[in-house]
């Protein structure tokens, strides 16, 4: 296999500033309904960016739980490397790449914790595994090994039983944007790249060079 070889041509539709509106959410919100009825393999996976003390950037997939005009919300162990980095540098970014419908979105801002309430009501809605999962890994620790994780969960399940609480150390973060960009493939790698940056209050929409 030749990896510089391998390439796709982009040749679905585009992207023009008149069809990208004046608001980046409303974009966004059509684009990601989109990659839902499209049936693209989990739509609301996004990379997450963050910048450690030491000037390290680190990347991992989470999931998206809600959008509206106040920001996008995903949820985490706080004591994760995330929350770590998060804590010393609240500012990251994050990214959707919808191969399918060759379609990127990368959204920038700061980020802050989601309020106690909003972090209790999501909780409550997962799955029973999923909540005693919280309990049980120390995300971003070094174990000896899985039994670890399955002996704390079994302790978990035995003592918190099937109504466990949130832990402290487990909820929501909050991005709140002030840059969003629009990436559409096009053939001959001449890509359509619409940002919009927020400045006093208003969005800028520009067009970079792919």
């Amino acid at each position: 296999m030749d990896l510089e070889d391998m390439r796709t041509s982009y040749e679905r539709d585009g992207l023009d500033e008149e069809s990208a509106g004046n608001e980046p959410l409303a974009l966004f919100e059509k684009w990601f309904n989109h990659a839902v009825k499209a049936g693209v393999p989990e739509p609301n996976a996004m990379t997450l960016a963050t910048v450690g003390p030491d000037s390290r950037p680190s990347t991992r997939i989470v999931l998206v739980k809600s959008f509206d005009a106040a920001g996008v919300v995903f949820y985490t162990n706080y004591r994760s490397r995330k929350g770590r980095e998060l804590e010393a540098n609240p500012h990251a970014a994050l990214q959707f790449h919808w191969v399918e419908l060759e379609r990127v979105v990368r959204i920038e801002g700061r980020v802050e914790r989601t309020t106690a309430e909003e972090s209790d009501a999501y909780f409550a809605k997962r799955p029973l595994d999923s909540r005693l999962g919280a309990w049980a890994s120390p995300q971003s620790e070094v174990i000896a090994n899985r039994a670890v994780l399955l002996a704390n969960a079994a302790k978990a399940a035995a003592t918190l039983g099937l109504h466990p609480s949130r832990p402290e150390h487990w909820g929501g973060y909050r991005l709140v944007p002030d840059a969003w960009e629009f990436w559409a493939g096009r053939k001959s790698r001449l890509h359509d790249r619409v940002r919009f940056r927020l400045i006093e209050g208003n969005w800028l929409k520009e067009r970079l060079a792919p």
